[in-house]
């Protein structure tokens, strides 16, 4: 049995960094940035086609210039709409490599990074979704301090994205990293721990224990002190 974890969360909510705690744990992730960072790069399956839809976004190195590219695209639906038609495919494909070696490999879980986890239907291909959160105002002073983004585009993308109290409902985990990220290792501790007592249980292996296993969706609000829910 694999269990197959979606993760997911909003810009800003830590959800990179998360996924490495889940990395540092053994735990193999599929990124789906990096995924599209390697379409979008020199060679990248995603150039051609986005050049021929969307003239003018290869970049010097021969791949695509996400910065042009998004200039284009952000303020259209329907040509945000055409590139994630182009996309989204491309990386459907990295992800079903990735569960096939998984499986062949023998791997009890697998973690799916996946930022617009609900905005393409990932969540109906996963087997329970985690989501990374943070208090508003520290997932704003997160992304401001990065650089490289105005107030506009980073509320363009929210304005994209599903927002997080919906994510936070429709969650089986909820992990948050508002109180630092020693708290966000503990959850993803006892994540790891639920999910591998529910495999055991689904393998008869934890006797009369086995309904202890069971997932419980979280509240609606962010949580007052870090706790998996």
């Amino acid at each position: 049995m694999m269990i197959k974890l979606a993760l997911t969360g909003s810009i800003g909510m830590g959800k990179s960094a998360t996924a490495a705690l889940f990395a540092a744990r053994g735990v193999p992730v599929y990124d789906a940035d990096t995924a599209v960072h390697k379409a979008y790069g020199p060679g990248g399956e995603a150039v051609a086609p986005l050049e021929w839809s969307f003239p003018g976004v290869i970049g010097k190195d021969g791949g695509v210039d996400r910065a042009k590219l998004r200039e284009k695209v952000s303020r259209s639906p329907d040509l945000m709409k055409k590139l994630e038609s182009i996309v989204h495919p491309i990386v459907a494909g990295a992800q079903r490599a990735f569960l096939e070696k998984a499986e062949a490999d023998g791997v009890d879980i697998v973690v799916l990074d996946i930022p617009l986890l609900f905005e393409t239907g990932g969540d109906k291909r996963a087997d329970v979704i985690a989501v990374v959160t943070a208090p508003e105002d520290v997932q704003r002073r997160r992304v401001l301090a990065r650089g490289g983004m105005t107030e506009a585009e980073f509320e363009a993308i929210l304005a994209r994205q599903t927002p997080d109290s919906v994510k936070r409902r429709r969650a089986d985990f909820v992990i948050n990293t508002g109180f630092g990220f020693p708290y966000a290792e503990a959850q993803v501790d006892a994540i790891l721990e639920a999910l591998r007592s529910r495999i055991r249980a689904a393998n008869g292996t934890t006797g009369s224990c086995a309904k202890s296993s069971s997932i419980q969706k979280p509240q609606a609000s962010i949580p007052s002190r870090a706790t998996v829910s």
